[in-house]
């Protein structure tokens, strides 16, 4: 252990010019750091100091310390010789959130996040007041996840309104809300959230015990924590969900599963996750359910067109051309008679410039990346198939295969699938048939081993589960979701016979 952790793991001392010392050690000359001396006690002289940050504090907070500190502290010696920490903060500090620390590392933390630390002479501990404030982004409609019909507030970087966002929505006492801190050096807040007798105690144990063995200098977003805690760290597929939707969140947790919050980022973790999820929109739940049903079809369907529409093209052209139509081969084959490279190139050519394409308009400021893209799309399109770089049969493939891409909601499962498309135009163009069906058979395995959290990455498809299947190819009325998912330790949603139906029509009075 070094001098600096055994400084910050050493107890307040009685003097006021002790801990000073130990402090200004620790803390050294920083412009931010404020330090505010004070004399409580005319007649008595005693002494005290504020510690805070600058620009992280609220002025009011600040003031009202001050003036309870200035202003009281002379009637409340006229009743005691000596004050304790406890009464000094019942008795003089009018702020809503004050607690007594005994290790110097607590406090100084604390100056760090925005809470003030106030030590008086005499008194072997500090006091640390909560006067965090500072500008943040208000409450926006997320930009990753938008809907037609839904709540269009999202979370943001401060975790105290992300978790207040939460409480407004679920109004239940045993909605548990738990903080740490991670980072050795950031000490990042980080807060998991659950319903008590909904989410397993077992899931809640393993998920807080992830956390807590998580060693690292500093945490500046929760991707970094999905990677130090899922189930499988050298997978492809995404088994922690993140998202932007307080909804969302929200429906999770009424599911049993655990959210985690981290500060600094707008992105909660969901865990435990399924993968069919990644292919259900926010919308499905508030829109007609055959409307919602249907777009998840559809979303289904774009799943394995993005997955497989370029390596089946490439697999046909390059060695199964009797598989195809034959005024539909004469076609393809007269759009590639000027074409110089073999399809497997032309495909991988073209996938590349659609991703670089999506790259660069993405990084790029919104008015040039507009531009870039509408140049881009001419490039690829028209002129390089003017030019005999591409067929316009491939053009219209990866067009497709992008643009079904696109509509599965989750940004990161989209970005896995992208990728895992790669290695399967390969195979298919090496192999045909049967190096696409090894290698989709391969991919099928492995996402049959996956967990998350202990759950089966497939559940409830495999293993089968006939009680979750309501909301797993189509979304069921809610009138008929009476249990929650298996997960979940209280399964009872609803009561049964909440079917809406007309009132009985009164039966017809003797005359």
């Amino acid at each position: 252990m070094t001098h600096q952790d055994q400084l910050l793991k050493s107890a307040y001392s009685d003097s006021l010019d002790e801990n000073v010392k130990t402090l200004d050690a620790l803390l050294d000359k920083s412009i931010d750091l404020i330090i505010r001396p004070l004399v409580l006690h005319k007649g008595k002289d005693i002494r005290a100091r504020c510690y805070f940050t600058d620009g992280l504090v609220k002025a009011l907070e600040i003031d009202t310390i001050l003036t309870g500190l200035m202003a009281f502290t002379e009637d409340v010696f006229k009743e005691r010789e000596e004050l304790t920490g406890k009464e000094l903060m019942e008795r003089l500090l009018l702020n809503f959130s004050v607690r007594i620390t005994h290790e110097i590392g607590e406090g100084i933390t604390a100056i760090l996040s925005g809470d003030t630390l106030l030590l008086v002479d005499g008194i072997g501990a500090g006091l640390i007041v909560g006067t965090r404030g500072w500008d943040m982004r208000s409450v926006s409609e997320p930009a990753t996840e938008t809907v037609v019909r839904g709540p269009r507030d999202g979370f943001t970087e401060n975790i105290r309104t992300n978790t207040g966002i939460m409480r407004r929505r679920i109004r239940d006492p045993n909605l548990r809300i738990e903080g740490m801190q991670i980072g050795t050096r950031s000490k990042t807040d980080v807060n998991i959230a659950y319903i008590k007798d909904i989410a397993k105690e077992e899931l809640v144990e393993e998920v807080r015990s992830r956390l807590k063995s998580i060693k690292i200098d500093a945490v500046l977003e929760s991707g970094y924590i999905e990677e130090l805690i899922e189930d499988s760290p050298k997978s492809i597929f995404v088994t922690i969900q993140s998202t932007e939707r307080p909804d969302k969140v929200a429906a999770a947790i009424l599911e049993g599963r655990v959210a985690v919050f981290v500060d600094n980022t707008p992105f909660v973790l969901v865990m435990p996750t399924y993968f069919w999820e990644y292919v259900q929109a926010a919308d499905d739940y508030y829109s007609r359910y055959w409307v919602g049903s249907f777009f998840r079809q559809i979303r289904y369907f774009c799943f394995l067109l993005s997955l497989t529409l370029t390596p089946i093209y490439v697999m046909l052209v390059s060695f199964h051309h009797e598989m195809i139509p034959t005024e539909l081969a004469l076609t393809i084959a007269s759009g590639r008679a000027v074409v110089p490279f073999p399809v497997l190139l032309e495909a991988l050519m073209m996938e590349i410039a659609f991703e670089l394409m999506r790259e660069a308009g993405l990084r790029m400021p919104k008015p040039i990346g507009q531009a870039v893209s509408i140049v881009g799309s001419l490039i690829i399109g028209q002129a390089a198939v003017q030019a005999g770089l591409v067929s316009p049969f491939m053009v219209i493939v990866v067009a497709v295969t992008g643009i079904a891409s696109f509509a599965i909601p989750n940004y990161p499962a989209s970005f896995s699938i992208r990728l895992v498309r790669f290695p399967l135009i390969i195979a298919a163009g090496f192999f045909g048939l049967l190096g696409f069906a090894v290698f989709l058979f391969g991919f099928m395995i492995h996402a049959l081993s996956l967990r998350s959290f202990g759950e089966p990455y497939l559940a409830p498809a495999a293993p089968f589960r006939p009680r979750d299947q309501k909301d797993l190819l189509a979304r069921m009325p809610w009138w008929s979701y009476e249990k929650r998912p298996s997960m979940a330790q209280d399964r009872r949603r609803q009561p049964s016979g909440t079917k809406p139906k007309p009132p009985r029509p009164e039966p017809p009075q003797p005359t």
